[in-house]
């Protein structure tokens, strides 16, 4: 299977759920928010293949989509770190879903994990490859653990843009409103510089 097929495979909703998670992004973030969220699934479940993990997809699905939606305008909170604010909205989306407590939970756990700086996949599968996928998009961590070919798709399908630009400004309005919460740990260890230079942006050519 080619890395195109295999992307139109992976970048079309698995589920009914997926689909609406899919539309909710897109309503309410950026289209770069949005596209990152695309992006970020993909690598979760080619990492969650190479390294031969059982993956619940429609919730990682689900989690992706939604994690950055603390970051839009609507849902912003100047007391609540941004991870936190997401999962809640997930709960809430959970629930109108149809699905229990337990998997409304589930997602919560996987977009709040997203940040912490490293998640035991014996801990959370799918918060572990979340977070792996948002650190590599982001700011370009591990990038060999991907294959280039594999990245070099992904990124031609959904281009990058001014994202790194972006997201370090909205990872700057957040530690500065919220420097106790990760995002404040990550802008002072460097995120907004690491966004800037991610390598991903050299995609194609540096592949």
């Amino acid at each position: 299977m080619t890395d195109s097929s295999r992307l139109d495979r992976l970048l079309t909703p698995p589920t009914p759920v997926a689909e609406r998670a899919l539309a909710v992004v897109r309503a309410h973030a950026s289209p770069a928010l949005a596209d990152h969220s695309l992006r970020s699934f993909a690598f979760a479940v080619e990492l969650g293949a190479s390294e031969g993990l059982e993956v619940d997809v429609e919730l990682l699905w689900v989690a992706a989509m939604l994690h950055d939606l603390g970051l839009a305008p609507s849902f912003d909170s100047h007391t609540v770190p941004f991870e936190r604010a997401g999962a809640d909205v997930a709960r809430v989306f959970a629930a109108g879903a149809g699905w229990s407590d337990d998997r409304g939970r589930r997602v919560a756990e996987v977009i709040e994990r997203h940040m912490w700086p490293s998640v035991a996949a014996e801990l959370d599968v799918e918060g572990h490859l979340l977070e792996r996928a948002t650190s590599l998009d982001v700011s370009g961590a591990a990038p060999d653990d991907w294959a280039p070919g594999f990245v070099r798709a992904v990124v031609e399908r959904l281009p990058r843009g001014a994202f790194g630009d972006a997201f370090a400004v909205l990872a700057a309005e957040q530690a500065h409103r919220k420097p106790s919460s990760e995002a404040g740990r990550s802008v002072r260890a460097g995120l907004p510089a690491r966004a800037r230079a991610n390598p991903l942006d050299a995609v194609p050519s540096a592949l």
